[in-house]
């Protein structure tokens, strides 16, 4: 009787991810479409909710709105920014709802979900866990080769979310790199980043 072979499975040739920074005021999303291993930009922006609206209104509005986008640009998966640990208990808990109706609207479309640590996402795209977001901006730009980003940094923010799902996902780009913990004396961190590109860092 014949064993079947493990082959190791090819990567689709094309996939497109959709990041999100959940936020009960501002959500960010960064949409890209991975051609090949390339990582190109579709879509990235934010969208802010009233404050004066009801906390259960506010997370409707992030259900429907996660859901519009997930509709217009039909994403194979989610990345989105995991709840970090702070002193204020119920920034936390607004937070952890905001994500959890977030994830809740990709699952109903079916969508592969996973979560990232902030100190994750800046150490894939910086090579340092503790990157400013300027740092992290300036990366994103050289990585996607885009001239600007959007204004928003929660929208900058979920577009590094993106980038990070898509580099865990083909063992390419910084990561992969050597990288101290500061970053500083990583080949491929951000010091290299800056001695190559002076005229991207302000």
């Amino acid at each position: 009787m014949k064993t079947a072979k493990n082959t190791p499975v090819a990567p689709p040739a094309e996939r497109i991810i959709l990041g999100i920074d959940p936020g009960t005021t501002v959500m960010g999303f960064g949409v890209l479409i991975v051609e090949h291993g390339k990582a190109r930009l579709i879509e990235a922006g934010a969208i802010r909710f009233p404050a004066a609206d009801d906390h259960t209104l506010k997370l409707r509005a992030i259900f429907s709105e996660t859901l519009a986008i997930i509709e217009r640009h039909h994403p194979d998966e989610l990345a989105i920014e995991a709840q970090f640990f702070g002193k204020n208990v119920q920034s936390m808990l607004k937070l952890g709802r905001a994500q959890g109706v977030a994830i809740a609207a990709a699952l109903q479309r079916e969508l592969a979900i996973t979560e990232y640590a902030p100190k994750r996402v800046k150490q894939s795209i910086t090579g340092n866990g503790n990157a400013s977001k300027e740092q992290v901006a300036a990366m994103l730009l050289s990585i996607l080769n885009l001239r600007e980003l959007p204004s928003s940094t929660d929208a900058t923010d979920a577009l590094a979310v993106a980038v990070c799902h898509h580099f865990a996902f083909t063992g390419s780009g910084l990561r992969a790199t050597k990288r101290s913990g500061s970053g500083g004396g990583s080949k491929g961190g951000w010091g290299a980043f800056v001695r190559s590109n002076p005229d991207r860092v302000r």
